[in-house]
């Protein structure tokens, strides 16, 4: 029961810090430095969590082509950079990933 209460309450708080942003931008004028900064805050947030992903092995950095998580990701940038497309990139990176995988 425990496990329970406490992803209600988790849920609770997300949902209320994040009703409450849309909330106050919605009433207040955000200045354009403001909106220009928060442009670039999802690129640098997905950064901090794929490339370190690709790039560490037990805690070293692996630029080896043994690492086929970064050859994964090296196909799915650029399936990313052609298509454009969010769900074709996803598909094709793990895709890559099962096939090098397999080899």
């Amino acid at each position: 029961m425990n496990i329970w209460l406490i992803m209600f309450i988790g849920g609770l708080l997300t949902f209320g810090m994040r009703f409450s942003l849309i909330f106050l931008f919605g009433r207040l004028e955000v200045p354009q430095t403001m909106r220009k900064a928060l442009h670039y805050v999802p690129p640098a947030v997905l950064s901090a969590i794929i490339f370190p992903e690709l790039l560490y092995h037990a805690d070293h950095l692996d630029l080896s082509f043994g690492n086929i998580r970064l050859f994964a990701g090296i196909i799915a940038t650029l399936v990313a950079w052609y298509t454009k497309n969010t769900l074709l990139t996803i598909l094709a990176g793990l895709l890559a990933l099962l096939i090098l995988q397999l080899i």
